[in-house]
């Protein structure tokens, strides 16, 4: 068996599509513009090429995109206040606060300060609460759990009933991703680096989704024949073979052994990355559509 390759690229950008018609149709329709604004503090490269592209992204959709980019020496109390004001601006349905901040803030309190209905990243604790009790549909839902789960639901259709193992217990990817699973009547159990007997518990999954850091640590005998993968790993690595000092990305599956044994993969990169950005204009537009009495979309039907 060799496993069917997953393209996050194609498929997000199919879906930027789909956003970019229905953002056009709200702003004929209500006259609201959705709004996202990013912001920035320090000059971290891989955080400002992100940024960059989150702004990309918005623009193609013709959402109204704002950056704020700001000193690495700014004080705690100056990002609140952008926060704030930032809250009571009436243009913007989505703020996003890009991490890590410098040591100095404390991320706790600029999380919590965003509204949780212009949270577009999910991590408020409010809509963590509300996705974990099994109220998806007042949540904003993380980015890169949603966009995994689009992909493993177009490679499988329904997951009722399947097994899923979630490698990896953050916050940000992990726990959200077991609570989707499980709203999809999965059998769901979190792994991480310190479970025993690791490779038989991932062994017996229909469903893998690999986030825990580790660049492929998740071996190809760790995977069941005819499995779906979703590698949310991003890790830089040697590359001698390319010349002195290079490096390339990859995941936290051991891609060319695990795609022997699956049925569907995504690579890394060009799998999960492009859908976590294509989620994060399909929240701005949740929230664009929020504020306006609108109901919310189906963005997996979307794609048809």
């Amino acid at each position: 068996m060799t496993a069917t390759r997953i393209d996050g690229k194609a498929i997000a950008a199919a879906l930027r599509e789909k956003i970019a018609l229905e953002g056009k149709t709200l702003i004929e329709e209500t006259g609201v513009v959705p709004g996202i604004a990013v912001v920035i503090v320090g000059e971290d490269p891989a955080s400002k090429v992100y940024v960059a592209s989150k702004g990309k992204a918005a623009r193609e959709c013709n959402f109204k995109s704002v950056e704020h980019s700001l000193p690495s020496d700014t004080s705690e109390e100056a990002l609140l206040a952008l926060v704030g004001k930032l809250n009571d601006d009436d243009s913007i349905h989505g703020i996003l606060v890009q991490l890590p901040l410098p040591d100095h803030i404390d991320e706790s309190k600029v999380l919590e300060l965003i509204r949780p209905d212009k949270d577009v990243d999910g991590f408020h604790p409010i809509n963590v609460g509300l996705l974990t009790a099994g109220a998806r549909e007042k949540a904003m839902v993380p980015c890169t759990p949603a966009g995994s789960l689009i992909l493993a639901k177009r490679c499988l259709g329904d997951l009722s009933g399947k097994s899923a193992v979630v490698v990896g217990r953050s916050n940000i990817v992990g726990k959200p991703m077991a609570a989707l699973l499980l709203a999809e009547s999965c059998t769901v159990t979190i792994a991480h680096s310190r479970t025993k007997y690791l490779p038989d518990v991932v062994r017996a999954a229909d469903i893998v989704v690999a986030a825990v850091g580790r660049p492929q640590m998740i071996k190809g005998d760790w995977i069941k024949k005819g499995a779906c993968v979703i590698d949310v790993g991003i890790n830089r690595i040697p590359a001698p073979e390319r010349g002195e000092g290079k490096t390339r990305l990859v995941g936290d599956v051991d891609y060319d052994s695990a795609a022997e044994n699956a049925a569907f993969i995504t690579p890394v990169p060009g799998g999960v990355g492009p859908m976590t950005i294509a989620l994060l204009m399909a929240n701005t537009l949740t929230a664009a559509r929020r504020a306006a009495g609108l109901e919310d979309l189906d963005f997996a039907a979307l794609l048809g």
